[in-house]
């Protein structure tokens, strides 16, 4: 009788070790995507090879979540409830690391596009969108947080403002490349950025999608709204360099 509340606080204790890496992890994320964004705008160099540096946090993170999570349900075994969560912390982390990676990328264009003239006023789109993907991201790791299923859906459902704002980007560069070639290399290299930007909200939205199945026990199943991505462009996206 008094083995189960102790196998139980164990369990407790195990996974709040492992959700204050998950949430390190997170912060690490933000800073990247905050930094990654930051070094566009200013041609900060050294900013951006920070960026590049840290993601190397970020991957060992990712693999400590994971053997942590594999341990926690091979010595703990987990009801159904308590499996659901360990679950979760898995992809949430998967689903961070991937957001690294887009950041990392924004970085390494970011040495390319030094070497360019700049495009007027793309920055600063991609600053927006960037900032929009990073308080969603914040939100979505709170909704996990909190259990806040209201929160998360939320969360789910502004990936939308993301995908038109990438689409009014794309809009844009096509504008800065029929009025001047001169920026056709420049803007293809900007138009990667916003790709990788506009993934990241897809990946964040995962999250969000998390912390409803975590409170639920089920992913939500109605497809959430999506802009339509320019059919030339959607076809071949380019994310890694």
């Amino acid at each position: 009788m008094n083995e189960k509340p102790h196998i139980s606080s164990a369990f407790d204790r195990d996974l709040e070790t492992i959700q204050a890496k998950l949430m390190r992890m997170g912060g690490c994320v933000e800073n990247a995507i905050r930094n990654s964004a930051q070094a566009l705008r200013t041609r900060d160099l050294e900013l951006a090879d920070r960026v590049r540096q840290d993601d190397r946090t970020i991957d060992e993170l990712e693999q400590e979540v994971n053997e942590d999570c594999a341990r926690l349900v091979a010595l703990r075994q987990p009801v159904s409830s308590d499996l659901r969560l360990a679950l979760s912390v898995m992809k949430i982390a998967g689903n961070l690391e991937r957001v690294g990676d887009y950041a990392k990328n924004m970085a390494k264009r970011t040495s390319l596009l030094a070497e360019m003239n700049p495009v007027n006023g793309a920055t600063g789109s991609l600053q927006r969108m960037s900032n929009e993907v990073l308080v969603m991201l914040s939100d979505a790791l709170d909704a996990y947080i909190r259990q806040d299923q209201a929160l998360a859906e939320k969360v789910r459902h502004r990936d939308l403002e993301v995908d038109q704002m990438y689409n009014a980007i794309f809009r844009e560069f096509l504008t800065f490349m029929m009025e001047d070639p001169r920026n056709i290399s420049a803007c293809m290299h900007l138009h990667f950025i916003a790709k990788n930007i506009e993934r990241m909200g897809d990946h964040v939205t995962s999250i969000a999608e998390q912390a409803i199945y975590l409170v639920s026990g089920e992913l939500p199943s109605d497809d959430r709204p999506k802009a339509n991505a320019p059919v030339h462009m959607a076809e071949n996206s380019e994310t890694e360099i």
